[in-house]
């Protein structure tokens, strides 16, 4: 029925030996910006291909690096757990998320106010986020209420989001600069000192 005869042993045992002694093959890579594609540097993040024939005539892929979790210029958020309850001003020069209550004020770069947080107090960041309950006025750039937020107090802002199903109370102020009006850092630190 066939009248093709395999192919003898010793023909692909020459084509193996063949193979081998091709060179390996050099990994590179590329900007991600664009531009030429460079040889990868032997450095602790990058591992060398193995200098074996491929497997299955496929050429290997290169390794993924690993990427840190939080680059270098930016710190991890400060938590307020569910269970804790803070009396006094929180001030933070990075992110807060805050799952508990805070009866006081908090000023950060970035807030996110969690749907079971409590905050009794005014609120100055540039980036708000709201889930959770606010008694206060909410000072920042861009304020973002979602569905779940109840807030009573005034906010000024320069972008402003209401999500449907959010509470809100209070008057909505538009402003170029609505950190700049706010009360500073150093005052509220020497009122904590008295």
């Amino acid at each position: 029925m066939f009248t093709k005869k395999p192919e003898k042993p010793e023909k692909l045992e020459s084509e193996m030996s063949t193979f081998e002694s091709q060179k390996p093959i050099t990994k590179t890579t590329s900007k991600a910006v664009g531009g030429p594609a460079q040889p990868a540097s032997s450095g602790p993040l990058s591992s060398p291909m193995p200098a074996q024939p491929p497997v299955g005539g496929m050429a290997p892929r290169p390794a993924m690096q690993p990427t840190p979790a939080y680059r270098a210029d930016r710190m991890a958020p400060s938590i307020i757990g569910e269970d804790l309850t803070v009396t006094g001003n929180v001030l933070s020069k990075g992110e807060v998320q805050v799952d508990g209550q805070i009866q006081g004020d908090v000023h950060c770069s970035s807030l996110i106010v969690g749907e079971k947080a409590q905050i009794t107090g005014g609120i100055v960041a540039e980036d708000v986020v709201v889930r959770g309950q606010v008694m206060g006025s909410i000072r920042g750039v861009r304020v973002t209420l979602q569905s779940s937020s109840h807030v009573e107090g005034d906010i000024f802002h320069q972008s402003l989001a209401i999500e449907q199903g959010a509470f809100f109370e209070g008057k909505s102020r538009r402003t170029e600069d609505p950190i700049a009006s706010a009360p500073k850092l150093d005052m509220l630190q020497g009122q904590a000192a008295e």
